[in-house]
């Protein structure tokens, strides 16, 4: 290893020695996954981005005159990071946020 001037550090969950850069990005990558917030719909099925949802109640989209009814489906919905909301997009309305609880998964 001529002209490899990495630190390596002794990692105790594996029992090995690793390039520091390495160790320090599986740490990162670790934490980041114990603060994923987990967003589930109203019967409890865990919501990903890209999943198509269903209604299961009318709901009144406010400042779009438009009621949305129960059975609607919703494809390809974005997690917004908060364990309640899901980010949409519906042909009409513009910036649709629905609550996790108001809809179950396809």
């Amino acid at each position: 290893m001529a002209g490899d001037d990495e630190d390596y550090v002794y990692d105790e969950d594996s029992g090995e020695w690793l390039p520091a850069s390495e160790l320090a990005a599986q740490r990162a990558l670790a934490r980041a996954a114990e603060t994923a917030v987990e967003v589930r719909d109203a019967v409890g099925n865990l919501l990903a981005d890209g999943d198509s949802v269903t209604l299961i109640k009318d709901l009144t989209v406010k400042g779009a005159g438009q009621t949305l009814k129960q059975g609607t489906v919703i494809p390809a919905i974005r997690l917004t990071g908060d364990a309640q909301e899901i980010d949409c997009k519906y042909p009409g309305i513009k910036g649709l946020v629905l609550r996790a609880e108001f809809v179950r998964k396809r």
